[in-house]
């Protein structure tokens, strides 16, 4: 029960105290685990305590008669011996990786038969002897924390062993009439007990003077808490009104709830208040005393469930809603929620006065069975709730969030655990039974603390940024509710059974690393590799900039080829950056090869495109056939570059639609490149006149049109040819040179204007096609036009058959 107890605060505490409070216990942790590993002087460590400790633990295993808190106590010492002897093994660690230089550069040992120098023989025995001598207290420290290890897997394994057994142990089952009197009989006598305590006290006049003595504090501590824990909710709620509510909505989403905490931190400091008033008093006894000593805890439950109620389903329609919930059902799901805080309190008071107390198992049976079926109840009600929420999720057709399948797994899950927690309890499997009900009920709250701080970090981050759409979406929201889930797990695992020793030794198994090849990796490692990696992406970056801003512009190369030696800085600094982090962390890059090998198969069998694609784009960037701001046409597309990559070129067509073309197309089709060398090209326009149009007229007008034209370029001179004898026309064309190609439909246009104003004023006819079609044999097909005479009908009894 201690374990629900801690588990329970430790829910309440993230869930108050919100990111900052995470962020900080994780930069703790962090490091304990850094200060563990440590290097530390093989000199200082005492073996012979060690070897006490480590014989007094193997003992214990053997006899495996001590208690779980005994071997609790026992493996936190082989624990914090382990931690001396792993930062041990790193001693000498730059004395040894010097020496073994040295040894390698003598050269390999000669083969057998082969003789080496005396000289080098002798230094070679020197230095191997150095080694020797300095790995022998890093390999006695290894040999030590293996052995501290496997005492601690052992002890686990115990532990573990047990908890096993008594989940599963069948105890009395509260339904025994027989159990009913001697429970009634134990509570009385504590309640008599108790009686008795505040009788003897008050008559001790020594207790009755340090009463008067503290009568003060005991006035004071009394008023203010009954203030506090009457008026905080009310004084909460007005605040509200008066910051908050007359605010916008992304200011009002984020004051809400800070100033809501009111409701729930007013009275618990008003329930504070009146646990000092009674501690003053010294009248309470020592049961009064663990009474007493319980307000803060059991206090702050209640009161967390009942505000983490009212931030879900807030009443009278205010604020927003977590669940599609109205009226009644809404209200019928809030005294679930605050029942679920009473029922949790009581649980946490009565363990405290069991443990106290001594009370049977039998006794506790019966006292806990009632609080076992009211959580079933409330749970049963939460359950159907919750289930319903995903129920109505996955018939509005659309994909159901992710929120939504949790709520119907648990919905799911607490209604089974509603029916089968009274039903286990009632057959006597205590353990089980309270797990089902209790832990259950902790992870719903666990879960309701976890949606409301997710959805504050939203609003926050839609009020830094002045915009509420794609705040749920955006990527900085969605990697701190990522984070906020994984500090939830360690709490949902005590929740349902997991020992703090469990988590931290899982942390350090992770604080630890894996090894590759003859290095090791740790979570601090991987801190480094971004460090440095960021460091180096970031001074590429700079570099680029001053390139492409200062440095490249007052040189002579075109912009094409700056854009080359821009891009290729960048892909140059990001390797030689994941090379450098690479390096920081201690990994051989040598036995990178195999993995070297292995892309290159699998380049050649299944990587051939991109591959291609990465080639072509280096060979446009390095010969730069084409660039970027260039017209080309490619493939059937035409329009200009805007980027080249190393694996795609994307262009933009006169449509405005962008087109990826992969650069093996580039490099190995054919491609026209409107203004590669210059900006200058020509139009053709094809015009037709009638027959018998006088031609050189019209030439010297088509002429005259193409010299007047401000765009076309005179020298080389335009050109008007009349290319021939058409069906429907004599066909001229007229060929200009433009200054910028890419005004050529403007030009095309303005001109076409022009040719169909001097052809009216010259009387030029533009023919369309015309056709005559001629009849060879009308007399024929006017006969078979003919109507054709009736037949008349055959006289009377000629009918035919």
């Amino acid at each position: 029960m201690k374990r629900h107890l801690l588990a329970l605060l430790l829910t309440l505490i993230v869930a108050l105290s919100g990111l900052s409070g995470a962020v900080v216990s994780a930069q703790e942790a962090a490091s304990e685990g850094a200060a563990a590993t440590a290097p530390i002087d093989p000199a200082d460590l005492d073996y012979e305590a060690w070897e006490g400790v480590a014989s007094r633990a193997e003992t214990a295993l053997q006899e495996a008669r001590a208690s779980n808190d005994a071997f609790e106590v026992l493996r936190a010492d082989v624990v914090d011996w382990r931690s001396q002897f792993q930062a041990a093994q790193s001693a000498n660690e730059q004395r040894i990786a010097t020496l073994q230089a040295q040894i390698d550069a003598l050269g390999p040992v000669p083969e057998e038969g082969g003789e080496e120098p005396e000289e080098l023989a002798s230094r070679r025995a020197e230095l191997n002897d150095q080694m020797a001598e300095l790995q022998a207290p890093a390999r006695r420290a290894d040999e030590a924390f293996q052995r501290a290890d496997g005492l601690v897997r052992e002890i686990d394994t115990l532990i573990r062993a047990r908890q096993a057994e008594e989940l599963t142990r069948l105890g009395p089952s509260p339904l025994n009439p027989a159990h009913w009197p001697s429970a009634l009989s134990e509570i009385s006598a504590t309640v008599i007990a108790y009686q008795q305590e505040l009788r003897d006290n008050w008559a001790n006049p020594v207790i009755r003077q340090s009463a008067r003595s503290n009568l003060a504090v005991i006035v004071v501590g009394t008023v203010l808490g009954l203030v506090l824990l009457l008026r905080g909710a009310r004084w909460s709620d007005l605040a509200i009104a008066r910051f908050a509510e007359p605010r916008a909505a992304y200011q009002r989403n984020v004051l809400e709830p800070l100033i809501s905490l009111g409701r729930l931190l007013l009275p618990w400091i008003g329930l504070l208040a009146l646990f000092e008033a009674a501690h003053a008093s010294g009248l309470h006894g020592q049961y009064g005393d663990i009474l007493v000593s319980s307000i803060p805890a059991v206090g702050l439950i209640i009161l967390f469930a009942n505000w983490l109620a009212r931030r879900l389903l807030p009443p009278d329609g205010t604020g927003r809603k977590v669940f599609t919930l109205s009226g009644e059902r809404a209200r019928l799901v809030r005294w679930s929620l605050s029942g679920l805080g009473l029922l949790l309190a009581a649980r946490v008071l009565l363990a405290v006065l069991s443990d106290y107390t001594g009370y049977s198992a039998s006794t506790q049976a019966v006292l806990n069975f009632p609080l076992l079926v009211l959580g079933g109840l409330l749970l049963l009600e939460l359950g159907r709730e919750l289930t319903g929420q995903h129920r109505v999720a996955s018939e509005s057709g659309e994909v159901m969030p992710v929120r939504a399948r949790l709520f119907g797994l648990i919905g799911r899950a607490s209604t089974v655990f509603a029916v089968l927690g009274p039903l286990a309890g009632a057959i006597g499997l205590t353990q089980i039974a309270g797990y089902m009900i209790f832990s259950t009920s902790l992870t719903l709250m666990l879960l309701g603390g976890l949606i409301l701080l997710q959805r504050f970090v939203t609003d926050v981050y839609a009020l830094l940024t002045g915009s509420r759409d794609g705040a749920d979406d955006a990527l900085i929201p969605v990697l701190i509710g990522f984070f906020l889930t994984l500090l939830a797990v360690p709490l949902l695992s005590l929740i349902w059974g997991a020992r703090v020793s469990d988590l931290t030794e899982l942390w350090a198994r992770f604080a630890a690393g894996f090894a590759v090849g003859d290095a090791r990796i740790s979570p601090l490692d991987f801190v480094a590799f971004a460090v440095v990696f960021a460091l180096g992406y970031m001074a590429t970056r700079l570099l680029q900039g001053a390139l492409r801003g200062s440095i490249l512009p007052r040189t002579r190369i075109d912009p094409g080829g700056q854009t080359a030696i821009v891009s290729g800085l960048g892909y140059v600094g990001i390797f030689l950056a994941a090379l450098a982090a690479i390096t920081a962390i201690g990994i051989d890059l040598s036995s990178l090869a195999i993995v070297a090998g292995a892309l290159s198969v699998g380049i050649g069998f299944g990587l051939q495109t991109i591959v291609s694609n990465f080639v072509s784009g280096i060979i446009l960037l390095i010969e730069r056939p084409v660039s970027e701001g260039d017209w080309i046409e490619v493939g059937g597309v035409m329009g200009i570059v805007r980027r080249i990559s190393v694996r795609s070129t994307r262009v933009e067509t006169f449509d405005r639609t962008d087109v990826i073309v992969p650069n093996s197309d580039l490099i190995a089709g054919q491609v026209t490149n409107w203004t590669r060398s210059n900006t200058t090209g020509r139009l053709i326009i094809r015009v037709g006149v009638a027959y018998g149009t006088d031609t050189r007229k019209v030439q010297e007008v088509l002429q005259q049109i193409a010299a007047e034209c401000p765009d076309v370029v005179q020298y080389p001179p335009p050109q008007v040819l009349f290319i021939g004898f058409g069906a429907d026309a004599l066909d001229f064309e007229m060929r200009v040179i433009l200054n910028n190609i890419y005004d050529i439909m403007v030009v095309q246009t303005e001109l076409n204007h022009q040719v169909a104003r001097r052809f009216a004023e010259e009387g030029f006819e533009i023919p369309f096609a015309q056709r005559d079609i001629w009849l060879r044999n009308p007399e024929a097909l006017g006969a078979a036009a003919a109507p054709v005479p009736p037949v008349p009908d055959p006289p009377e009894g000629q009918g035919g058959a």
